[in-house]
């Protein structure tokens, strides 16, 4: 539960960062009439709400089980990434909607020099916060800081598009590549948010977290240990359900058995995560 809470403030601060490099790229972009900032400016908008549904998510993941929900709240984190991915496909309709209006009534862009030196520097910011918002994600084995911070790292290429976008104008390009930048803008959070959907989902319908291999390696390192079969593992890295049949010598007695299977569940949370849980069926060699 401590990693929720370290994860809860590290996207705070996330926040807050997000916050602000937005309303400075929304000004701008209504500022200079460029629909290609003022889209990335609503892009880190919907960073600050999704650090926002990230933050709400931690709070009920690291709720403790109840008798309503014996293996956990930890889903709650996974449905905030998976809502994430969602805000990031409605954002990027709005912004090829806004980019065929450019297409049909054209507007001229202003490039003052400051808006280069903006997006310079928001660029830098962003890349700062991405390496090291996932970087805190994969230490605390949180889903949602890993997902945020790939929609962080999206921010970074959309900004360089408009970076490119912007000289090109003020070396005197067709203002029609600025409706085209948004549309590639468009792309890059279409193509963060399958990113995010896809890990979401794929711990949201069972699937495999752990590679047979890897499990059965560990396993076998147990002399008492025949063979090991049926395994499965699901869950997230930081809330991992493993259960697996093992195949042991059949004068083993019940109590060595259950000694056994405790320090194959100890090996498993050595090697993948503390929060590890393992079931295990026993069965004698014939």
């Amino acid at each position: 539960m401590e990693n929720k809470k370290k994860s809860q403030r590290t996207l705070i601060l996330v926040m807050i960062i997000n916050f602000l490099i937005s309303i400075i790229k929304i000004c701008l972009g209504l500022y200079t009439k460029s629909t290609s900032m003022t889209a990335d400016g609503f892009h880190s908008i919907s960073d600050t709400s999704s650090n926002i549904v990230g933050i709400i998510g931690l709070h009920y993941a690291s709720k403790p089980k109840d008798k309503k929900h014996p293996y956990g709240h930890y889903k709650f984190e996974t449905l905030a990434s998976l809502f994430i991915s969602f805000m990031l496909f409605a954002l990027s309709g709005q912004i090829v909607v806004d980019a065929i209006s450019k297409f049909i009534n054209p507007t001229i862009t202003r490039i003052p020099p400051i808006s280069i030196a903006v997006l310079i520097f928001t660029i830098v910011v962003n890349t700062v916060v991405s390496v090291w918002e996932n970087k805190k994600g994969k230490e605390l084995n949180s889903q949602v800081l890993v997902s945020d911070s790939i929609h962080t790292r999206s921010d970074i290429f959309v900004s360089l598009g408009v970076l490119v976008t912007l000289i090109l104008l003020k070396l005197g390009a067709n203002p029609i590549i600025d409706p085209i930048a948004s549309l590639v803008v468009a792309v890059f959070i279409i193509h963060a948010a399958l990113k995010i959907f896809k890990d979401s989902s794929f711990v949201l319908v069972d699937g495999t977290q752990i590679s047979e291999d890897d499990i059965r390696n560990i396993v076998m390192e147990f002399d008492e240990v025949v063979d090991v079969h049926k395994i499965r593992s699901r869950g997230s890295l930081d809330n991992l359900n493993i259960d697996l049949h093992i195949v042991v010598n059949a004068d083993l007695d019940v109590e060595k058995s259950h000694i056994l299977v405790h320090d194959i569940e100890d090996a498993m949370k050595e090697k993948f995560n503390k929060n590890t849980q393992v079931l295990a069926h026993v069965e004698p060699d014939n």
